[in-house]
């Protein structure tokens, strides 16, 4: 076997799912994507489809075969028989709780993972009947070409259990950090001080969007700078990591009057089609 689990979970089939349930397809599972409705199942479908045929585009082998190991549904019960489940849903500690409840009673021998980019794991953790068995494992945007994944290990994280996890992302082909279940753990945090000092100077007109972000990838080599990874993140997902951050850690952390104003208005960034860049909007196929 490829070093994953061989039938893998993922709950949630947005754009982080199906980009998680990619790479695990690739990586030889059998992936059931559970979605909430019939509506949700055929995007979810989509989505998936779609990101395999950009990796074939780009010359990645086994595809077709991949898609027969591919199985998109609206029925918990599914995920039965599973070594690993993934939640991916949105950012809501009562969502993720009852999600990771329902994969928890329907595949009871699996290890749940949380995509949570900056909720406690910990207390994700205590309402399972078996705390021990649930990890972070926080996968970037957009999964497919991303090179990272963060392992999160909570107090109540079983002995063994990051290591293992270790593993799996070893055969993702990804490289793993494992940090402590601390707010906004390492990546989340860095992440929206950053953006948020971006958002702060363009508030303040310290400089244009592109300007301020091209002082960040020309002049410190990062990839995308922090308005256009926001954009590429979706806004309301950072103001509820701000919000969360300034609860936890002070007022450093507090969302600027901008990014609250451009949420309230529906623009979001990429997937809305407007942030602090216009994107074209992508429909889903089917």
């Amino acid at each position: 076997m490829s070093g994953v689990p061989e039938r893998v979970g993922v709950y949630g089939g947005g754009r982080m799912g199906a980009g998680i349930a990619h790479v695990f397809l690739l990586a030889g599972a059998r992936v059931t994507v559970v979605e909430s409705d019939v509506q949700q199942v055929h995007g979810a479908r989509a989505r998936v489809h779609r990101s395999l045929a950009k990796a074939a585009e780009r010359g990645v082998p086994g595809v077709e075969e991949a898609l027969g190991r591919l199985l998109v549904t609206t029925d918990p019960a599914a995920l039965a028989g599973s070594g690993l489940v993934v939640e991916a849903v949105p950012e809501r500690l009562e969502l993720k709780t009852q999600v990771l409840l329902t994969a928890e009673k329907h595949a009871p021998g699996a290890v749940l993972a949380t995509n949570t980019s900056s909720l406690p794991v910990g207390v994700l953790a205590a309402a399972l009947a078996r705390p021990e068995r649930l990890v972070g494992l926080h996968f970037f945007n957009p999964v497919p070409v991303s090179a990272l994944v963060e392992i999160v290990v909570a107090d109540s994280t079983g002995a063994g259990l990051a290591a293992r996890a270790r593993e799996w992302v070893a055969a993702l082909g990804r490289t793993a950090i494992t940090v402590t279940d601390s707010p906004g753990f390492a990546s989340s945090r860095l992440g929206v001080a950053l953006a948020l000092e971006a958002i702060r100077m363009l508030e303040q007109g310290v400089g244009t969007a592109e300007d301020i972000d091209t002082a960040m990838t020309l002049g410190y080599r990062h990839p995308a700078g922090p308005l256009r990874t926001t954009d590429i993140v979706g806004l309301d997902v950072r103001l509820a990591i701000a919000e969360h951050l300034a609860h936890e850690l002070g007022p450093r952390f507090e969302p600027p009057l901008l990014l609250r104003d451009l949420v309230t208005q529906g623009h979001l960034g990429r997937k809305s089609g407007r942030g602090f860049y216009a994107w074209p909007i992508t429909r889903p196929a089917g």
